[in-house]
């Protein structure tokens, strides 16, 4: 049997392996980019638009600033912000200093952001002010040596820049009142603003950084559902293979486009997250431009900036579709220059994907990957002309295996924990030995903690997490099946499957819905489960909510709702 079913699947034209040798490190892709697409645009935010040469320009000043601030090469950098072009300055700067730039959520607790901060060991932050007082009450208690506070208008034109940033700071009052400490347990904090930074950089020269292959690119933090959040150490070579593997696979469909520089990629998930984070770096890679949406949760106002100009990549997660759908407005938007619509970063439902592709004609692109892959792993060819319903096949380069508990590989059409192999998968946990050691196979696949099955095609279908999953009266029920199926019900948006504890049957199913159809009732429900499920798999109970608890980049939080 061929040890690679998947790649007798790969459309036309997609290598089976990219070629990660063509850079010593992440900062020659960007810095090729930077030159060969200097007068073209790299992004657009609220209308203001920023080129590859003005992103060159101001991450070089960003990184001549850190370089003089004596930080070790290899040193990490906190990034904290929302969609803005500051963002993209800082992650270049920190990068072509030859520093490790870790990624935090902006919306963070002071809890969480302190882990962060003191795990990663982290020396300096870049942060909105937005989000200062929640750092203003950490930041005694960590490494920060260096804090760079930008502003929400600071790259938004003179005029305009300064009436956002009044109107953020006043109209809104969206940047709460702080006072940030100038000593710490590393002595004085020096504390700047963004524009002050770049001012002074640009006086002093960017020194080329030693980086490798092996060096660290990003502390990317994960696993916080669980407990305390892990650093996954991704070098520069597994972000370039990510880059290279995402670029192979999107081709064709944006070769049909033509001159890649006219291709507008929508940023509307948040950078700091790995599933945006390596599709910016990819959309860089390629010369085209990005829109990037601060605050994708205001729909009229995201539809707003689609109307504006055709979009051709849109990747969301399925909460991110359901809610487009929803808007009266963008289902009258003119979709003929849409060529993927990537689904990501949870699963994707059928419900929604045919939704989608009745309302905009493109349909619904469902892939897989993890922070610890750099966002790559399997995806459905983009040549698909509909939902599969699994999450596709391995990107060039990369192996997947079925796995028993003991690291053993199962035959195909057999159900166990996917793992992965490839040059885009981490190096392991920051400062986890113990951790690393459980997530390695002896082979060298990493663990990745879903149950799945490969088809004789090599087209993989996630089962469930392993902690997700439901024991009524000795089987085993996955909630993602459950959360498919019923997503097709007449009138339910979106739900959620949890197990709860059940005196006859160990467990039961209670099913948590958000319908659209107020007549809607639990005895229709009950009925189209009768009609789609063996009895084992029918919820017992079910709950109406008005919202599902989400994280930020819009997954369902089970673990929420079995705690209420």
């Amino acid at each position: 049997m061929d040890s690679k079913p998947w790649l007798s699947s790969y459309p036309a034209g997609v290598p089976h392996d990219v070629d990660i040798g063509q850079y010593p490190s992440l900062i020659e892709l960007l810095e090729e980019s930077f030159r060969k697409h200097a007068r073209s645009p790299v992004t657009v935010c609220m209308e203001e638009w920023m080129t590859y040469g003005q992103l060159d320009e101001l991450s070089t000043s960003m990184g001549a600033w850190l370089q003089a601030q004596g930080l070790a090469p290899g040193a990490r950098v906190a990034l904290m912000m929302p969609n803005v072009p500051q963002f993209l300055v800082s992650l270049a700067g920190i990068l072509r200093a030859g520093y490790t730039c870790v990624n935090v959520n902006p919306l963070y607790t002071p809890r969480e952001l302190s882990h962060q901060l003191r795990d990663s060991g982290a020396e300096a932050i870049v942060i909105l002010e937005n989000f200062a007082s929640t750092l203003e009450e950490v930041v005694g208690q960590t490494q920060i040596k260096h804090v760079v506070l930008a502003s929400m208008g600071d790259l938004l034109g003179f005029w305009y820049g300064k009436w956002i940033t009044f109107a953020v700071r006043h109209l809104a009052k969206m940047v709460p009142a702080f006072r940030l400490p100038f000593h710490g347990p590393q002595g004085a904090i020096q504390v700047q603003t963004f524009k002050s930074v770049l001012a002074a950089g640009s006086g002093k020269t960017l020194k080329r950084a030693n980086c490798n292959h092996d060096s660290t690119a990003f502390l990317q933090y994960t696993g916080g559902t669980t407990g305390l959040s892990k650093g996954a150490v991704l070098t520069h070579s597994n972000i370039i293979a990510a880059i290279l593997q995402a670029e192979a696979w999107f081709h064709p469909a944006t070769k049909r486009l033509g001159d890649p520089r006219k291709l507008n990629n929508i940023a509307a998930l948040p950078l700091y997250h790995i599933f945006a984070l390596t599709l910016s770096l990819l959309s860089i890679r390629s010369g085209s431009f990005m829109t990037l949406i601060p605050n994708p949760r205001d729909i009229p106002k995201f539809v707003e900036t689609l109307k504006r100009r055709p979009f051709h990549l849109l990747p969301a997660v399925n909460t991110l579709f359901n809610s487009l759908l929803q808007n009266q407005q963008f289902r009258s938007l003119d979709f003929s220059n849409l060529v993927v619509s990537q689904a990501g970063g949870m699963a994707a439902s059928e419900g929604t994907a045919k939704h989608w592709l009745n309302v905009t004609k493109c349909p619904m692109i469902e892939g897989w990957g993890m922070s610890e892959t750099c966002a790559i792993g399997t995806n459905n060819p983009v040549t698909n002309l509909q939902f599969t319903g699994s999450i596709g096949l391995p990107l060039p380069g990369i192996d997947i295996a079925i796995k028993d508990d003991s690291g053993i590989s199962l035959p195909i059409g057999e159900s166990g924990e996917i793992c992965i192999r490839g040059p885009n998968v981490m190096k392991g946990y920051y400062n986890q030995p113990a951790e690393n050691k459980k997530t390695f196979t002896a082979d060298g696949f990493m663990r990745t903690g879903d149950i799945g099955i490969m088809d004789a095609a090599g087209y993989t279908k996630i089962v469930d997490r392993k902690k997700d999953m439901i024991i009524v009266s000795g089987f085993n029920v996955f909630p993602n099946e459950l959360e498919n199926v019923i997503s097709l019900c007449a009138g339910v948006v979106e739900c959620a499957a949890i197990g709860v504890p059940d005196a006859k049957s160990g467990e039961a199913i209670k099913m948590f819905i958000v319908k659209d159809d107020p007549t809607l009732t639990e005895e229709q429900v009950h009925a189209y489960c009768h009609d789609n499920f063996t009895a084992y798999k029918r919820p017992k109970y079910i709950e109406f909510r008005d919202e599902l608890p989400k994280t930020n980049v819009g997954k369902i939080l089970r673990r929420e709702l079995r705690s209420k």
